[in-house]
């Protein structure tokens, strides 16, 4: 075996104990692309650790999203703010600079059910994340639920506290099942030890007016909002469901179809 077989053979030996695996599959056609004097030896290797630090940033995003708990993984980027006009774009693609997380300010959606609250703060959240801010999702009910199963066991502080640690808390639903008092309790506590220490994201489909009725305490529920809106980012979504414009396509489609029923061209 000669000198430049071997080095060839220690070279790749070396990137797979480095675990540098993107490095180590695109080498044979850098090399090929160098030997043809299309690339630059400087060019292939920054090339090369721009892959390799691309699919580390990739694998890092990938153990956020699972620890995070996101329910899906989507983007600013794929939100259809065509579809929602009533949103201003440019406030919400600006979190991106997550300015709201250093100012310790919260943000709440509110809107109808499908109109793409969960999308937006799970976005809002995905981007957090790869920022290397801790963050996590979870839907209100299933928060309640970790509440009162903490409670019983004695654990509830302590709970508290894992809820109360991430940078950015997204809670999901709020108001989709009525609360009974303890309940309202236990998230009062929650919003007051996050309270100007940490940033909260919080989707409703209700208007704030109505929280009085989600808590069953208006007095309660003033106490919550007065800490969520201190500093807060209020956006209201006013609009269709995404969920059932295809079905509304579709109608449309079907009704246009019928026999006698007037094209575009002929309704007047």
């Amino acid at each position: 075996m000669n000198t430049e077989v071997q080095t060839y053979s220690r070279l790749k030996n070396n990137l797979e104990e480095l675990k540098m695996d993107q490095f180590n599959s695109h080498l044979d056609e850098y090399i090929d692309a160098m030997q043809e004097g299309q690339k630059s030896f400087t060019g292939s290797l920054l090339e090369l650790t721009d892959l390799e630090i691309k699919a580390k940033e990739e694998r890092h995003l990938q153990i956020c999203i699972r620890t995070a708990n996101f329910p899906f993984r989507k983007t600013l980027e794929d939100f259809d703010f065509a579809f929602q006009p009533s949103l201003n774009k440019a406030e919400i693609l600006g979190f991106k600079d997550m300015r709201f997380l250093e100012q310790k300010e919260n943000i709440l959606f509110i809107g109808s059910p499908g109109t793409g609250k969960t999308h937006l703060s799970t976005a809002i959240g995905i981007e957090a994340a790869r920022n290397h801010y801790s963050t996590y999702f979870i839907t209100c009910n299933d928060l309640l639920l970790q509440l009162r199963r903490a409670q019983l066991g004695n654990t509830l502080q302590q709970r508290l506290r894992f809820y109360g640690r991430y940078k950015l808390l997204i809670i999901d639903e709020v108001g989709f099942l009525p609360m009974d008092e303890e309940a309202s309790k236990l998230f009062f506590q929650l919003i007051a030890a996050r309270y100007e220490q940490h940033s909260t994201i919080i989707t409703t489909n209700k208007p704030l007016s109505q929280w009085g009725e989600i808590f069953g305490d208006p007095v309660l529920a003033n106490a919550i909002l007065d800490r969520l809106l201190h500093h807060c980012h209020s956006i209201k979504i006013i609009g269709r469901s995404y969920r059932t414009k295809d079905i509304q396509k579709d109608l449309l489609i079907s009704k246009a179809d019928r026999p006698g029923a007037k094209g575009p061209a002929q309704s007047g």
